[in-house]
C-alpha cells in the first residue's frame, strides 16, 4: 500500500452562499422580512432604506401629495355594494378623506390588532398588583387555542412559591374577562362560568346548572330520561335545558377571538399583515407585493462613490479599506438582489394562482379549484420547493379584503368543508356523518363517511350524538 496524489476534474453540485441567502429570504413572512432588513441596515453601512410616500387608501406611490390611482378612480362611475349606481359625478367623502390623509395606513392599523393574550394581560394589569403579574402571564401563556387552562394550580404554586389563595385570586380575575369562559380548567367549569354570566344578565334557565354540574356525561349521550328521573323533572324540561345549553353556551370560548376596534366588523379571523394584495382592476386582477411599494433598498451614495474610486484609483486605498468597501458593497448588492428576486417570485406565483382561482376570488370558497404547488411550479418553470418556500407562512388579501394564508389556495377540501358547515348550521335535528355524506352525494359531491367525520373534526364540530 502506498499514498499517492492524483489531480483530476470532477463534476458536482455545490450550493452557493447566494442561493442559501436567497432561499432564506424567500421563506420569510412580511414581518420577518422587516426584521431581517432592520438587522442588515444596522450591520451594513453600505445599504440604506429609501421610504416612499404611499397612498393610505390603495398603496400607490404618491405624486407629490396626490394619488394618481385614486384620482383616476374618482372620475369613474361608482356602484354601491347592493348594485345601486351612485352617479358619474359622485365621489364618496370617505374615499376622498382617505386619499388626502397621507399619514393613515389601514394595513398598519390591521397589523396593530391585539391578540387575545395581549388583551387579557392588558386588562389584568389594571386589575392586579404588579407582584401578581408574573402569575397572570404564566396563566395566560398556558391557555390553549380554545381558551382552556393547560396547567394546574399546584404547578403555579410550585413555580412561584406563593399561597394557593393568591393563585386563585389571579385565576378568578382571568376568568372574569371576555370571552366568557376563558381560563376554565375543564368543560364543566367553562359552561358554568358562562352560565354565571348569563344569570347576571337576567337570562336564567331552570335546571341548566344542575344538569351541567351533575349530569354532563348523560347530557352528551342524550340520556334525558335518566336525567329527568334523577332530578325529579319532566323529559320536556330536560330537553328545554339541553337546547338552552347547546345554543347559548360555547364549549370553545376563545377560538378565533380577537379584539376589535369601533367600526371594525366582527370577524372571527385573526388579523395579520398580508404579504400580497389582490385587487380587481379594469383589465383583470392586480397583484401587489406589499413591501415593493413601501420602501426601496439601495447602496448608499457614499459607498457607491468609494467603489467607483476603488476601480479607478486603487492605490489611494489601503488593503483594509479595499477589503471593507468590497465586502460591504457586495453584501449590500447581494441582499438587494435577493429582496428583488423574492418580490418577483411572489408576483409570478400570485399572478398564476389568481388566474387559476379567479372563480374563487370573485364568487367565494365554493368555487375553489384543486391546485397543487407542483402544478404551479410546473407551469412557471420553477422547482416545487421554491413555490413551497415562497408561499409558506405568508398571507394574501383577497379583493373582498379578507386575509387568508396562501395554503388555502392549495386546499381544495375547504369548499367541501364549507358545505358541511352549512348543512350542520341549518340542520333541524343533528345529522349523522352518513346522512351528511348522503346529502353531499345528492349535491354531486361524492364523499365517504369517514372523510366527512375527518372534515367535521377539523371544523371543531361535535358528532351528532353530542350536538
Amino acid at each position: 500500500m502506498d499514498l499517492t496524489q492524483d489531480m483530476g476534474v470532477q463534476m458536482g453540485m455545490k450550493v452557493s452562499p447566494r442561493l442559501v441567502q436567497a432561499s432564506y429570504i424567500l421563506e420569510l413572512s412580511s414581518m420577518e422580512l422587516q426584521q431581517a432588513i432592520a438587522e442588515e441596515l444596522s450591520e451594513n453601512p453600505a445599504i440604506e432604506l429609501v421610504e416612499q410616500p404611499t397612498c393610505s387608501a390603495c398603496g400607490t406611490v404618491l405624486e407629490g401629495s396626490i394619488c394618481p390611482n385614486c384620482l383616476s378612480q374618482q372620475k369613474l362611475p361608482l356602484t354601491s355594494m347592493d348594485g345601486d349606481d351612485g352617479g358619474d359625478d359622485y365621489v364618496p367623502e370617505m374615499r376622498l378623506a382617505a386619499a388626502i390623509e397621507d399619514d393613515f395606513d389601514p394595513l398598519t392599523q390591521v397589523a396593530a390588532q391585539l391578540t387575545l393574550a395581549e388583551r387579557l394581560l392588558n386588562e389584568l394589569q389594571t386589575m392586579l398588583p404588579a407582584e401578581d403579574m408574573p402569575i397572570a402571564q404564566f396563566l395566560v401563556g398556558n391557555l390553549d387555542e380554545s381558551g382552556y387552562l393547560q396547567c394546574s394550580t399546584e404547578e403555579v404554586i410550585d413555580r412561584f412559591g406563593v399561597p394557593a389563595e393568591r393563585v386563585e385570586i389571579v385565576l378568578t380575575a382571568l376568568q372574569s374577562l371576555e370571552p366568557v369562559g376563558v381560563g376554565a380548567r375543564d368543560l364543566r367549569e367553562c359552561l358554568l362560568l358562562q352560565l354565571d354570566y348569563l344569570e347576571s344578565e337576567g337570562i336564567v334557565c331552570p335546571y341548566a346548572r344542575e344538569i351541567i354540574t351533575h349530569h354532563l356525561p348523560e347530557l352528551a349521550e342524550h340520556k334525558y330520561s335518566r336525567i329527568a328521573s334523577h332530578l325529579g323533572i319532566t323529559h320536556a324540561e330536560v330537553e328545554t335545558a339541553s337546547d338552552f345549553i347547546r345554543h347559548r353556551l360555547n364549549p370553545f370560548p376563545s377560538q378565533g377571538d380577537t379584539i376589535r376596534e369601533p367600526g371594525v366588523s366582527d370577524s372571527r379571523s385573526t388579523y395579520v399583515l398580508p404579504d400580497v394584495v389582490i385587487n380587481c382592476g379594469q383589465t383583470g386582477f392586480e397583484i401587489e407585493v406589499i413591501e415593493s411599494k413601501r420602501f426601496t433598498l439601495r447602496v448608499t451614495p457614499l459607498y457607491n462613490q468609494l467603489a467607483a474610486n476603488l476601480e479607478r484609483e486603487p492605490d489611494r486605498f489601503s488593503d483594509d479599506e479595499k477589503r471593507h468597501i468590497k465586502q460591504y458593497v457586495s453584501r449590500a448588492k447581494l441582499f438587494i438582489a435577493n429582496i428583488n428576486q423574492r418580490r418577483q417570485t411572489l408576483q409570478k406565483i400570485t399572478e398564476y394562482i389568481a388566474s387559476v382561482q379567479s372563480d374563487f376570488l370573485l364568487q367565494g370558497i365554493r368555487h375553489l379549484r384543486a391546485l397543487t404547488r407542483a402544478a404551479v411550479a410546473l407551469a412557471l418553470g420553477m422547482h416545487e420547493s421554491t413555490v413551497s418556500r415562497a408561499t409558506a407562512s405568508k398571507f394574501v388579501m383577497l379583493p373582498n379584503k379578507k386575509v387568508i394564508p396562501f395554503s388555502d389556495f392549495f386546499t381544495a377540501s375547504l369548499s367541501v368543508m364549507d358545505v358541511i358547515k352549512e348543512l350542520i348550521a341549518n340542520e333541524k335535528r343533528p345529522l349523522t356523518d352518513q346522512e351528511i355524506a348522503d346529502e353531499l352525494g345528492r349535491r354531486h359531491i361524492p364523499l365517504a363517511r369517514r372523510t366527512v367525520a375527518k372534515y367535521r373534526e377539523q371544523l371543531n364540530i361535535l358528532p351528532s350524538s353530542l350536538r
